[in-house]
């Protein structure tokens, strides 16, 4: 049970519009508190939980249900599929299967090194969603959020080691352009792979942008070769600007269309909702460091 002024403070919290937790409150609530367990372990349980506590408060020491810090999200998810891992993420990433950056697969977590006086030691661990994507809690941002490894500096020179917990399955790529949404068929076709999702493990490189400073984007679709013309003249009609982003991969050239990019996900809420309804039912908000 929580103490009397952690509870005392959530009622609070109830009568004031708008207020969020503390990110990092003067009296952490530090006992470890295991999760129930609900689901089986397995990738499909994952990607549950992976939408259902996207935007979750980060709060420093905590580990669910509904607020966490990094560590607290990846002990939260595992402990409740009844796979037991450390709390702190320093330790997380000396247990599980290591495994190399271009293996990583969906579940995976990963371990960063972000305090620039210890560059060696784990401060900072997400789960990898493929494509580059993973998820975690961030101090910055003060929620659960995507993030993309290959396509931001920071994360991707911070990064020592990558764990797998998960135990081993045969994975099928889903008929998506997100490898962490199952979606039941792409809207949007592809040149060559008539909507088929590729997943990629190759650092992304721009090759195209139209539009301002950012963070946030609404993706469009994935495509082998350059998007149609008649799909870019519509989303620059609705007044709204674009980002392609390449990745190389066998030999073929795997396009990102990105629409933004916008300074915070709340501002880029509505572009998506309007993007759905007028030109990609399937778009999606998506974070690139």
């Amino acid at each position: 049970m929580k103490p009397v002024y952690l509870a005392a403070a959530s009622i609070s919290l109830l009568f004031l519009s708008g207020c969020t937790p503390d990110a990092f409150p003067k009296h952490p609530h530090y006992e470890v508190i295991k999760p129930k367990v609900r689901y089986a372990p397995d990738r499909q349980n994952l990607e549950k939980m992976v939408k259902q506590l996207q935007g979750s408060p980060y709060v420093w020491a905590e580990e669910g249900p509904d607020r966490f810090d990094c560590s607290g999200f990846t002990y939260y998810m595992y402990g409740s599929m009844g796979i037991e891992i450390p709390r702190v993420a320093r330790e997380q990433a000396k247990m599980g299967k290591k495994v190399k950056v271009s293996d990583l697969q969906y579940g995976d977590l990963i371990f960063f090194a972000t305090d620039r006086h210890h560059p060696r030691k784990i401060t900072h661990v997400g789960m990898y969603l493929g494509d580059g994507w993973f998820t975690h809690a961030s101090t910055t941002k003060k929620e659960v959020v995507y993030s993309n490894l290959f396509t931001s500096p920071y994360y991707k020179k911070r990064l020592r080691v990558c764990r797998r917990y998960l135990p081993e399955e045969k994975l099928t790529i889903a008929q998506s352009d997100r490898p962490w949404q199952n979606a039941k068929k792409p809207t949007v076709s592809t040149s060559k792979s008539k909507g088929k999702a590729i997943v990629i493990q190759a650092p992304m490189q721009e090759l195209e942008s139209k539009g301002g400073k950012g963070n946030f984007f609404v993706q469009v679709g994935s495509f082998v070769g350059h998007p149609k013309a008649d799909l870019l003249y519509k989303i620059s009609r609705a007044g709204l600007h674009y980002k392609i982003i390449r990745f190389p991969h066998n030999g073929q050239t795997i396009n990102k269309l990105l629409i933004g990019p916008y300074a915070t996900r709340t501002e880029t809420l509505p572009v998506r909702e309007r993007v759905r309804k007028t030109i990609q039912k399937d778009a999606f908000i998506a974070e690139i460091r």
